[in-house]
C-alpha cells in the first residue's frame, strides 16, 4: 500500500494532524493514541516533503495516472547515424556587432552588500526610499529638461534620440551618408546633450563608497527595494559618450564609402549593433532576384569566409550583401577604433538531431522500485523513466549513468529554494504547458528576439517569452518545432515536481526566468549577448513606450544550451565576462558536433562550466563534443540504446509538447502529449544548472567559486573506455592502450554524481 494521506492542501493536512494530536493526548489511552498521532503527523510530513513509502505490491504512480499525465513521445531507433558537423556557421546578413576601444563600463549608482548600501550621494537614496516611482520620474523629467534647454538639433528625428536619460535604455541612431555633414552635426549635438545629462548625475569617475554606508538590516521592505533599484541603475560617463560619438563617426564614414546607410543600436555595456540599410533608415533586406520576400536566404547566409578585396568598388559591394557585410567588418576593424568587430552569427539549440519515429514503441512493465521511507521520491508518474536523476549505481531503481539527484534531495535535506534563480536563455517556454502553467517556479521573463522574421510571433522584443515554435524550413523532411527551451527548463525545475503529473525536475523549488533569444532558424549573437546581460541584471530591456524593464530576478545561474560551430566570438565572451564578474555562474552545452569543444561556442568560451553528454551507462555519448575545455559529463541520453532494459530509448525525459505519442503503460498510440525523450548536450547542461541551484539552496552564502568547486568535486571519475569512441570517427585522437580501435575523448573531471557531495556537517558548511 502507498502510505500517504488523501491529497489535500498541505496546510490543511498538517493542521488536521496537529489537531488530532492534541485531541488524542486528552484521552485515556494516551500512549497508544500518541503513537497513532505521531504516525499521522509523520505521514503528513512525508506527503508535504515528497517522501513516500512504496511497497512491492502497491500500484505505481505511472499506472494510476491519467493518460495525458503520462503519455510520452520518443522511440528506440538503432538506425540513426551521427554525422560530424561540417557545415559552416550562418550569420545575419548586414548585421554587425562592434564595441569601441577602451570604453569605460557604466557605473552603478549604488552598491548593496551585506545589508548595507554604499553610494556617493545619500540624498539620491533618500528620494528613492521615500517614493521610488516618483523619484525615478523626477530624474527623467530633470534629464528631459536638460535636453529641452539645449539648442535643438538640425534634424529632430533620429539624432535627438541620442540623448541618454537615466531611466531610458540606449537608443537607435540613424546614420545617413547622403546627408553626411548634417548627420555629423546631429551626432555632435546629441553628444553634448548626453554630456549635459551626465553632468547632472552623481560623479562616477572613479566611483567610491561612502564612508558612512546606510545600514539596511532593519530597514523596511520599501527601503530595501529602493536600494536594489538604485544599485542596478547605471551612469554613463563622458568618456563613454565620447567613445560612442567617435565610433558613430567612423561608422558613418565607412558606410559613406560604399554609398550605404544604416542604423546603430547602442548598449550601456558598450556593444553596438549595426544594421546596414540601403536608405539610411530601415535595415537592409537584400532580396535576391526572383526570391520571394521573407525567404530564409533574404537575411541569413552561410559564412563562406569571403574576403573583402583591398580596393573594392562601390557597385560590386552594393550588389552583394555578403560582400558588403565582410567589407564593412574589415574596414571597421582596420580603423583601430574598436575593441572588436564581428558578424552577427546565428546560434542553434543543441538537440542531437534525430528522424521522426516511424511508430510508437510498445510499453513494457517496469519492476516497481522499492523505496525506503527515508528516501525522497517525487510522485510524478514518469519519474521511474527518468534514469538520469536516479542514484548512480547498479541496484534496483539506480542507473550507472544517473546523477544521484535523489540521493542529494534525501541526504542534504533540500530540494531547492525559491530564492535561487536560474535563467534559461533559449527558445522561450511553452507557458501553457499543463505541467508548467500552474508551476510556482516560473518568474517573468523576456523575449529578446529582435527580428520579427526570426521571432515567429509577429513582433520583436517584448515581455512575452512564450515559445511559438522555431520551425525554420518546412521543406526539410521530418522538420518540426523543437520547443527546446521547454525541455531544458523542465529538466532544471520549471515543471511542477511532486504534483502527481508528468515528470520531475532536478531542483523542485528553483525560480526559472525564461529569456527567449532563439526563434525561427536560430538566434542572433547580438540578441544572445543582450539576453545574457539582461538575465544577469546588468542592462534593462525596453517596452513599447521606451521604458526600462529590468529583470527583477537576476540570475544566480544562466543556462546556455545553445551552440555555434565557431571559436568563441569576442562579443559573446564580453557578455559572459560581464555577468560572471558580478557572480553569475554560466553553464554551457559542449555541443553535438563530436569535435573538440574549442571549435564551439559558448562551450569553448572562458568563464563557463562546459558540459558534455553521457548515456545511461555513464559513457560519453557518440554525438558529444569533447576536449580539455569540458568540465563535466552529465546525462544527455542516447536514443539509439536501451541499456537499462526498460524497452524505451535512453533519452532524457522532460517537458515538451509533442505528437505521435504513446501510453507507456498500455502501449496504445496517443495523438498528442506533453513529454518527450530527447538527447544532446542541451540535455546535459540543465542537469548541471539544476545541481548548482541545489548547492546554492543548501549554502546560500557560498561564493560562485565555492559552488563551482563543490560541483566539480562531485564527479565520478571516468575510465579511458568510458570517455572514448571509434578512432575511425575521430581523426587525430589518441588510441586507448589495449583497444586500438577506440580513441580517447576527454570528457572532464567525471560524471556528475551528487551522491559525492559531502553533507554539511562534514563539509564545513558546504564550502
Amino acid at each position: 500500500m502507498l502510505r500517504k494521506l488523501i491529497s489535500m492542501p498541505g496546510r490543511l493536512v498538517l493542521g488536521t494532524a496537529m489537531v488530532s494530536l492534541l485531541a488524542l493526548t486528552a484521552c485515556d489511552q494516551q500512549d497508544t493514541r500518541l503513537k497513532r498521532a505521531r504516525d499521522l503527523a509523520e505521514a503528513t510530513m512525508d506527503q508535504l516533503s515528497g517522501r513516500t513509502l512504496v511497497e512491492p505490491d502497491s500500484p505505481r504512480p505511472l499506472e494510476t495516472a491519467d493518460v495525458m499525465d503520462r503519455a510520452i513521445a520518443g522511440t528506440l531507433r538503432n538506425d540513426m547515424n551521427f554525422e560530424t558537423a561540417s557545415a559552416s556557421p550562418m550569420f545575419a546578413v548586414g548585421s554587425i556587432i562592434a564595441k569601441p576601444k577602451d570604453i569605460p563600463p557604466a557605473e552603478a549608482m549604488a552598491v548593496v552588500e551585506d545589508d548595507e548600501v554604499f553610494l556617493e550621494d545619500p540624498e539620491v537614496f533618500d528620494e528613492f526610499s521615500a517614493d521610488p516611482v516618483e523619484a525615478e520620474s523626477a530624474l527623467m523629467m530633470e534629464s528631459e529638461a536638460a535636453t529641452e534647454t539645449s539648442p535643438a538639433p538640425s534634424a529632430p528625428s533620429a539624432a535627438r534620440s541620442l540623448s541618454v536619460q537615466p531611466a531610458r535604455v540606449m537608443p537607435k541612431v540613424k546614420l545617413d551618408p547622403k546627408a553626411r555633414d548634417q548627420t555629423l552635426r546631429d551626432i555632435e549635438q546629441a553628444s553634448k546633450q548626453q554630456e549635459q545629462v551626465a553632468a547632472k548625475e552623481p560623479a562616477s569617475s572613479p566611483r567610491t563608497r561612502s564612508l558612512n554606508p546606510r545600514s539596511l538590516e532593519s530597514a523596511p521592505i520599501q527601503e530595501k527595494a529602493a536600494a536594489r533599484k538604485l544599485a542596478r541603475r547605471s551612469v554613463i560617463s563622458r568618456d563613454a559618450i565620447k567613445a560612442q560619438r567617435d565610433a558613430n563617426s567612423v561608422m558613418l564614414d565607412t558606410l559613406s564609402k560604399y554609398g550605404m546607410g544604416g542604423e546603430v543600436a547602442l548598449s550601456r555595456e558598450g556593444q553596438m549593433v549595426i544594421q546596414i540599410g540601403e536608405d539610411g533608415g530601415s535595415p537592409t533586406r537584400f532580396t535576391p532576384a526572383g526570391s520571394p520576400r521573407g525567404a530564409l536566404q533574404n537575411f541569413l547566409a552561410v559564412d563562406a569566409k569571403i574576403e573583402c578585396p583591398d580596393n573594392p568598388d562601390m557597385v560590386t559591394v552594393q550588389s552583394s550583401p555578403v560582400l558588403a557585410t565582410e567589407c564593412i567588418v574589415k574596414d571597421l576593424r582596420e580603423s583601430g577604433q574598436f575593441e572588436y568587430v564581428e558578424k552577427d552569427y546565428i546560434f542553434e539549440n543543441q538537440f542531437a538531431r534525430k528522424p521522426r519515429p516511424d511508430s510508437p514503441a510498445t510499453g513494457t512493465d517496469v519492476t516497481p522500485t522499492v523505496i525506503t521511507d527515508t528516501t525522497i521520491t517525487p510522485n510524478d508518474p514518469l519519474w521511474e523513466l527518468q534514469w538520469h536523476f536516479q542514484n548512480n549505481g547498479t541496484d534496483e531503481g539506480e542507473s550507472t549513468g544517473g546523477s544521484s539527484f535523489q540521493d542529494f534531495w534525501t541526504r542534504q535535506g533540500t530540494e531547492g529554494s525559491e530564492n535561487v534563480v536560474v535563467a534559461v536563455v533559449d527558445t522561450g517556454l511553452q507557458l501553457e504547458h499543463p505541467d508548467i502553467k500552474d508551476s510556482p517556479n516560473i518568474a517573468p521573463g523576456w523575449d529578446m528576439v529582435s527580428d520579427p522574421r526570426m521571432g515567429n510571433d509577429g513582433d520583436g522584443r517584448d515581455a512575452d517569452p512564450n515559445d511559438p515554435g522555431d520551425l525554420c524550413d518546412p521543406s526539410v523532411p521530418f522538420a518540426e518545432d523543437t520547443f527546446h527551451g521547454t525541455h531544458v527548463a523542465g529538466t532544471i525545475g520549471a515543471a511542477a515536481t511532486n504534483n502527481a503529473s508528468g515528470v520531475a525536475g532536478g531542483a523542485w523549488n528553483v525560480k526559472i526566468v525564461p529569456v527567449r533569444a532563439l526563434g525561427k532558424c536560430g538566434g542572433r549573437l547580438s540578441d544572445i549577448n543582450d539576453a545574457i546581460r539582461w538575465a544577469g541584471g546588468l542592462i534593462p530591456a525596453e517596452d513599447e513606450e521606451g521604458n526600462e524593464i529590468w529583470n527583477d530576478n537576476p540570475a544566480d545561474v544562466i543556462n546556455l544550451s545553445i551552440g555555434l560551430f565557431e571559436y568563441c566570438p569576442a562579443s559573446l565572451q564580453d557578455a559572459i565576462d560581464s555577468v560572471t564578474d558580478r557572480g553569475v555562474l554560466v553553464v554551457s552545452a559542449a555541443g553535438n558536433a563530436r569535435v573538440a569543444t574549442q571549435y564551439y561556442a559558448p562551450g569553448g568560451c572562458a568563464n563557463v562550466i562546459t558540459v558534455a553528454a553521457g548515456d545511461a551507462r555513464g559513457y560519453i555519448a557518440p554525438y558529444s563534443n569533447f576536449g580539455p575545455e569540458v568540465d563535466l559529463l552529465a546525462p544527455g541520453g542516447d536514443l539509439t540504446r536501451d541499456d537499462n532494459g526498460d524497452g524505451r530509448p535512453d533519452g532524457v525525459l522532460s517537458t515538451k509538447a509533442s505528437s505521435n505519442c504513446y501510453d507507456p503503460v498500455t502501449g496504445e498510440a496517443v495523438d498528442d502529449c506533453f513529454y518527450a525523450f530527447e538527447q544532446g548536450t542541451s540535455m546535459a547542461a540543465p542537469h548541471v544548472s539544476a545541481a548548482l541551484a541545489l548547492l546554492k539552496a543548501r549554502d546560500p552564502d557560498a561564493t560562485p567559486e565555492e559552488l563551482k568547486a563543490t560541483l566539480l568535486a562531485a564527479a565520478s571519475p571516468r575510465s579511458a573506455l568510458q570517455c572514448s569512441g571509434s578512432c575511425a570517427l575521430y581523426p587525430g585522437t589518441t588510441p586507448i592502450e589495449g583497444s586500438p580501435d577506440m580513441c580517447t575523448r576527454p570528457c572532464g573531471q567525471g560524471l556528475l554524481d551528487l551522491a559525492l557531495v559531502p553533507e554539511r556537517s562534514t563539509s564545513g558548511g558546504g564550502r
